[in-house]
């Protein structure tokens, strides 16, 4: 008979981070890895250590994006949005937009 394994690395808890997915033992979205391989190291090794991680968490919110890409894609375009309008209202200087 086969068992199906669960990886439990993902949590969402309505009183962090409004609710969106989230590494276990952190406040680290799923979001935050996705958008850190779009817009700056793409290699899951330098995610990992720049948010001080192990790479299985990286792969873990990874794969979560892969099966939750239209909410995820969603929350980033949010950001995106976000960001562009403080750099329109000039409360953010180019360099230190988060879409670098």
């Amino acid at each position: 008979m086969k068992t199906i394994e669960s990886i439990n690395l993902i949590y969402r808890d309505p009183n962090v981070r409004g609710g969106r997915p989230c590494i276990v033992g952190t406040s680290l979205r799923v979001t935050d890895i996705v958008m850190q391989q779009k817009y700056g190291e793409s290699a899951p090794e330098q995610i990992a250590a720049r948010f001080e991680i192990t790479l299985g968490q990286v792969y873990a919110a990874l794969a979560y994006y892969h099966e939750h890409q239209s909410e995820i894609d969603a929350d980033i375009r949010d950001w995106e949005d976000f960001d562009r309008k403080l750099e329109e209202d000039g409360l953010v200087r180019t360099e230190d937009s988060l879409l670098l």
